[in-house]
């Protein structure tokens, strides 16, 4: 039997010192990784539904594109981006993650994904500030600025308004989302993560920078609750080519 905890790795970051940390559930019978930030969590192996979906969702809007290029900001424990390599095979996949203990966790198989996305040909583990790329006109690939994308994932924050860091606020305001935009090829997805209900004012100002935007909840059974748990997937789509 696994011992019932370990914290696994713990080093301090510039916005607060990060935690791996595994524990045996004996209600459950499995074991459950945690990140922690301080005393935050900020992701747990117990409940993976909704960052799975945003991956499905996202990949599904994008129809039949054989080989599309995708951003994920925020690796975590990897759930989103394993999902977009399941779901879309033929991807490019940029992981742009902030705290660089997240990427040594893959890359040294502490994790219930092991090494499988650091080992993927098919993904490539960025180090650096998500909502600064987002903001800039250089974007997410280190190696070709203003590199366009199919689909721009986003899974860091707990929800629109309830932040990991204060300077990523403008990101979720009209301005950030246009300047996120601009790294979208004509009909591209933008997907967004967030640990509440649909939000009607975030949806407003969604669609002043998209063509088609929707919210939707992801519903699974909270087994510590012994209850239903909703959060939601955002999506939202560029103005397409005109059809010639």
């Amino acid at each position: 039997m696994s011992a019932l905890f370990e914290e696994l790795y713990y080093c301090p970051t510039p916005i607060g010192p990060v935690s791996l940390r595994r524990r045996r559930d004996l209600k459950l019978d499995v074991d459950v990784f945690e990140i922690r930030l301080g005393d935050e969590s900020l992701m747990t192996s117990l409940f993976t539904a909704s960052e799975i979906a945003l991956a499905r969702l996202a990949t599904a809007a994008l129809g039949e594109s054989p080989a599309p290029d995708i951003v994920v900001g925020g690796l975590g424990l990897g759930y989103t981006a394993q999902a977009v390599l399941e779901e879309a095979t033929g991807a490019s996949l940029i992981v742009v993650e902030a705290l660089a203990p997240v990427i040594e966790w893959h890359e040294k198989g502490l994790l219930p994904l092991g090494t499988a996305l650091a080992n993927d040909p098919r993904c490539r583990l960025v180090e650096g500030d998500f909502f600064a790329m987002a903001a800039s006109s250089e974007g997410f690939d280190p190696g070709a600025p203003g590199r366009l994308f199919d689909a721009i994932l986003v899974d860091i924050d707990h929800s629109p308004d309830a932040l990991l860091d204060d300077r990523s606020s403008a990101f979720y305001q009209p301005e950030g989302l246009g300047l996120l935009a601009r790294h979208l090829r004509p009909g591209g997805v933008f997907g967004l993560w967030s640990d509440a209900r649909p939000d009607d004012a975030f949806l407003a100002r969604l669609a002043r920078i998209f063509a088609e935007v929707r919210a939707e909840p992801v519903t699974f059974h909270n087994p510590l609750q012994d209850q239903p748990f909703t959060q939601t997937v955002y999506l939202a789509r560029t103005e397409r080519d005109p059809v010639a």
